[in-house]
């Protein structure tokens, strides 16, 4: 500051109200700060630096130099002990000195407070961003993780700009919370997008600044998230080891929720592990009676705890990994209306391909019952295109390989294959990894050739 060549020549024509204002422009302080260091009110401040008065008097100058710490090469006056080392000694023995206290100016402690109390994010920012990540859980139903992950890209990106900055304690740990969101986000769009290796990368980032914080929700939350990563790819027995560690945080907490019925017992029924999974579901339904979840049908990708229609959707699941049609049917018609009614394409989907998928085993198979439902899917669009949809869309078509001879069948294929033609569908469709028709469906199949009769040319209503 003062190598300023400015300063030091306002100084030198004693200036005082240009040095002031220049000063104050190069600690960033405000006119009230510089009234602090000073001694000098606000408004006489005010009235130095617009130029329409003068400071001259020397009694207020020499104070308000050393207050300042001006230098002595830069000051117009001499400053009381600044020239004391051109003082000459005095003869004869001398006391031991003791060095005098290295004192800050309060220039330079206004100037620390200034700097470690700065921000370059105001509250109002934190909570714009803070509505941009409910804004991406709101639309996301609607979107899709194809047209909504650049938007997602960019609020993660600005919020790393805040980040590289400088924040008070309480702001930044909003940034951190605000940044694990976006990440944990994007790494759950992945997971829909069928991009694995790009989900667990978003999963870890999101972990890791949540453990910055110590938001055991939010890591319960990721933890459920690599879950679902792991079971659409395939890895039961890693989607069930992810479920447990976030259950490991807190087994009573409501996040445990989705971490039982999305996490453990889905993936222990793609293990045909029965009574593990019926375990699984029955802990998600105590927590739920135990919590106060939200009503209706919360979107997939909400940070809040799963509502009792989606854990029961995921009950349906389990049941249809796990061949018990009856289940699937019970837990279903418990849901009919909420799905129904909600906005959410992907669940009405996923639960009519559920239902239709679970049509096809027990010993009264209702096959074309089961491709109607598939069908109704596929013309709906199912919504925008994710794996999960896209996935069981084929599983069902896979289940009914032993009915190919069958028009409905055939039919629910060539449909199959031209709804899968989209570019996204058709990438996720190459990604997908397809459950083989279970020994229950197969054995319906072996039975239901010697009774074609009994096949339902008239489907129920009631899940349609």
């Amino acid at each position: 500051m003062w190598q300023n060549p400015a300063i030091a020549a306002a100084l030198a024509d004693w200036d005082f109200g240009t040095a002031f204002r220049l000063i104050r422009q190069d600690a960033s302080l405000r006119q009230e700060d510089m009234s602090v260091i000073t001694g000098l009110s606000q408004s006489f401040l005010s009235t130095l630096e617009s130029g329409t008065r003068r400071l001259l008097n020397i009694d207020k100058i020499i104070p308000v130099l050393e207050r300042l710490g001006v230098p002595p090469h830069v000051a117009p006056l001499p400053v009381p002990g600044s020239a004391a080392g051109n003082q000459p000694r005095a003869s004869g023995p001398q006391p031991a000195l003791v060095p005098a206290p290295v004192w800050e100016s309060p220039l330079d402690i206004a100037k620390r407070l200034n700097a470690t109390t700065s921000s370059n994010t105001d509250p109002a920012t934190v909570a714009v961003l803070e509505q941009g990540v409910r804004d991406l859980v709101d639309r996301y139903e609607a979107e899709g993780p194809h047209r909504l992950a650049p938007d997602a890209v960019d609020l993660r990106n600005f919020i790393q700009d805040r980040l590289e900055g400088r924040q008070p304690p309480r702001q930044r740990e909003a940034l951190f919370r605000l940044a694990a969101q976006a990440s944990g986000l994007l790494g759950y769009m992945a997971v829909n997008a069928g991009r694995e290796a790009v989900a667990e990368a978003y999963c870890k980032e999101a972990e890791e600044l949540a453990k910055e914080i110590a938001d055991l929700e939010l890591i319960m939350w990721v933890q459920g998230t690599r879950s679902l990563n792991a079971y659409y790819a395939g890895h039961y027995d890693q989607a069930v080891q992810w479920a447990d560690t976030g259950l490991g945080i807190d087994p009573n907490h409501p996040q445990a929720i989705r971490l039982q019925s999305n996490g453990r017992a889905r993936a222990l029924g793609k293990l045909g592990d029965r009574p593990a999974a019926e375990r699984a579901i029955a802990a998600a339904e105590e927590l739920s009676s135990h919590h106060l979840v939200p009503v209706g049908l919360t979107s997939c990708i909400s940070f809040e705890p799963y509502s009792m229609a989606r854990t029961l959707a995921n009950a349906a699941t389990v049941h249809v990994a796990l061949a018990n049609a009856p289940q699937v049917l019970a837990y279903a018609d418990q849901i009919d209306e909420l799905v129904e009614q909600s906005d959410s394409a992907w669940s009405q989907a996923l639960v009519r391909l559920d239902v239709a998928t679970a049509l096809l085993a027990g010993p009264r198979p209702d096959v074309e019952h089961a491709m109607v439902l598939g069908r109704q899917v596929l013309e709906a669009g199912g919504g925008p295109p994710i794996r999960s949809v896209v996935q069981r869309a084929g599983e069902l078509h896979a289940g009914a390989g032993n009915w190919q001879d069958l028009p409905a069948v055939r039919e629910y294929g060539d449909a199959l294959r031209s709804w899968q033609s989209a570019p996204h569908t058709r990438d996720l469709a190459k990604s997908a990894k397809m459950t083989r028709p279970t020994e229950q469906t197969r054995g319906a199949a072996d039975a239901a050739r010697g009774r074609p009769g009994r096949i339902s040319s008239h489907p129920s209503t009631q899940h349609h």
